[in-house]
């Protein structure tokens, strides 16, 4: 017999209590705002106009608007992401602190159409099979940047391996990719799109350990060129 909820059997996100009670401390402004969202806020700030769109691709449960929100960042935020639980975390917290349920959806990023002014997708990508379809969505999508933080490299690796940190009795496996920065960034390019790569905060120049896999992480500012 054939189902068909494979994705949501095979998404780890969707097996993790530990996670999910992270993400609602987060949602209730109880945790410490991440470094990498508070420097994707600092970054798009010097973009954006007071009342521009702004997608949160691979939101989570959606506390990146906390982010904006503290700098007093203007936007008309709407953030989608694949796993229903963490998405239903932020329908349930986030109305209080200002954000409608409803400006938060499930959705993956495949799925994308339309357009917004700006997007962000933060530690999204170097965690799924690879980044074309869905970067190719992000960049059609805006109209005027895309800011991306993902493990980049001057040489590309690829892996998929066991998450070790699931809830108990869960054996699944999860990409742990980091790409090529010029093969990314050429592709980038391609879509219409000056790139600035910045230094990230956080891990600086060195890898840093997610899951126990070494990820270089490297925040990408691009921006749609007019020529």
């Amino acid at each position: 017999m054939i189902t068909g909820d494979g994705y949501g059997r095979y998404n780890i996100w969707e097996h993790s209590a530990t996670v999910k009670a992270l993400y609602a401390r987060r949602c209730r402004l109880e945790s410490e705002e991440m470094t990498c969202h508070a420097q994707a806020a600092e970054l798009l700030m010097a973009h954006v106009r007071e009342g521009e769109t702004l997608l949160d691709a691979g939101c989570g449960s959606g506390y990146f608007f906390h982010s904006l929100r503290a700098r007093a960042i203007d936007l008309d935020y709407l953030g989608v992401d694949a796993a229903p639980s963490l998405v239903g975390i932020g329908q349930e917290v986030l109305p209080a602190h200002g954000l409608r349920a409803d400006r938060l959806r499930v959705m993956r990023i495949e799925d994308l159409n339309g357009s917004v002014d700006h997007a962000v997708c933060i530690n999204v990508l170097s965690n799924i099979d690879n980044y074309h379809r869905p970067l190719e969505r992000l960049l059609n999508v805006a109209r005027k940047s895309v800011i991306m933080r993902e493990s980049c490299a001057e040489e590309a690796s690829y892996a998929y391996v066991k998450d070790r940190f699931l809830d108990p009795g869960v054996d699944l496996k999860v990409h742990v990719n980091t790409y090529a920065l010029g093969e990314l960034t050429e592709f980038i390019r391609s879509y219409g799109y000056d790139v600035e790569v910045v230094r990230d905060r956080r891990a600086g120049d060195g890898p840093e350990l997610v899951i126990d896999y070494p990820h270089y992480w490297k925040f990408l500012v691009c921006l749609k060129n007019r020529g």
